[in-house]
């Protein structure tokens, strides 16, 4: 592999799922043979030093800007080229493909050989919109690949490329730590600490916003009640939803039978997921298809801690179920749909395990972050 700069806004301390695709990606690198420019976490003493001890910990080089939200300004293109040239790179991985891959030509100017752009969600919503459709295009021409992480984000945004940028597209999702998320992961201990030892429990790890889905699966208790009266909905995470989804639990009339957690640090997160016996996010596309998943990590997780996934039909989230085999998909924002599912697998136990076992064996076969990284190795 080449020495690669890794430009990205993304990643660790600062929370989310892009940040941690980054951050197992670049570790799985050769720590001699790359270098992090970052944005700053957060301003302030507290931040400088959670971003201090985190940079400190890790096996290559970081280097932090200034500012709290890395965009292609012309000083942060100097700042890049300047360190390109320091650190002797001829590589270069965006993080995000937009907006930063527009310093691909500057970069190239420098002499990079090889630029690497990676789109998530939000370039597929780009993809929609005429002027950040062109500034897309250009993104396309100025690098060499443009990853993507399923097929409907690759059929949208390959649709604002030229041709040849399209046809150089590769895939390059996330991956699973499947020797972290696994069937033995810790979850009897947390199901016993919250007392939902003899419960049938629906869980739900992700961040609380109104795409995720879990106001659907609120909404979706009192059919399920009926069916499994002792069943419990644990919703995993943080998020600026939570006082409107407790909200509608007490309006539903089934917060006994909700459970927040509250955000958890990631250590605990395999056990939270180990603690269900069915995992769904039924996520939904909003803003009349700006606001997308643009794949799901957290179902193919589930699957590695052996669970049954009900997932949404939003954006790239069908990429992570197979339909039928390691679980479903139903139409986000469905209650019905999403009780239904959830009711035949709460029901039968030999359908959970025969899903279980399909989605952990398919998580070994396809979504190692090893077998990723490797991928990104050849890339670069």
């Amino acid at each position: 592999m080449d020495k690669t700069l890794i430009v990205t806004n993304d990643f660790p301390p600062r929370p989310g799922g892009i940040q941690a695709f980054l951050h197992n990606m670049a570790l799985r690198l050769d720590p001699d043979r790359v270098v992090v420019y970052a944005s700053t976490w957060k301003r302030g003493a507290e931040g400088a030093a959670a971003t201090a001890a985190f940079d400190a910990e890790q096996p290559f080089t970081v280097v932090r800007d200034r500012t709290t939200m890395l965009l292609p300004t012309p000083r942060v293109t100097r700042r890049a080229v300047e360190l390109l040239r320091t650190h002797g790179c001829s590589s270069v991985w965006f993080g995000a493909a937009a907006p930063l891959g527009l310093m691909g030509p500057a970069l190239r100017e420098a002499g990079a050989r090889r630029l690497v752009a990676t789109t998530h969600g939000h370039e597929a919503g780009w993809a929609q919109l005429p002027a950040s459709r062109q500034l897309l295009r250009r993104i396309g021409e100025g690098t060499d690949t443009l990853t993507y992480l399923g097929e409907y984000t690759r059929s949208r945004i390959a649709a604002a490329l030229t041709p040849a940028a399209a046809a150089r597209m590769v895939q390059l999702p996330p991956g699973v730590d499947e020797k972290t998320f696994h069937p033995d992961s810790g979850g009897d201990a947390v199901r016993a600490r919250l007392g939902l030892t003899e419960r049938p429990v629906v869980v739900c790890v992700s961040r609380l916003v109104p795409r995720k889905g879990q106001d659907t699966l609120i909404l979706a208790m009192p059919a399920i009640l009926a069916e499994h009266p002792d069943a419990v909905l644990l919703i995993v995470g943080g998020g600026p939803y939570e006082g409107d989804l407790r909200t509608l639990a007490a309006r539903t009339g089934v917060a006994d039978s909700v459970r927040f957690t509250g955000a958890v640090p990631w250590s605990e997160l395999p056990a939270h997921y180990g603690a269900g016996d069915v995992f769904a996010m039924p996520c939904r596309t909003r803003r009349g298809g700006l606001d997308v998943e643009g794949l799901g990590i957290v179902y193919l997780e589930a699957s590695a801690t052996g669970l049954p996934v009900v997932a949404g039909d939003s954006g790239g989230a069908p990429d992570a179920v197979l339909d039928g085999e390691t679980g479903w998909v139903v139409r986000g924002g469905e209650p019905g749909d999403a009780a239904e599912r959830i009711n035949a697998l709460l029901g039968d136990a030999e359908l959970r395990r025969r899903m279980g076992e399909r989605g952990r064996a398919w998580v070994e076969e396809k979504w190692r972050w090893d077998l990723l990284a490797e991928r990104l190795r050849e890339l670069l």
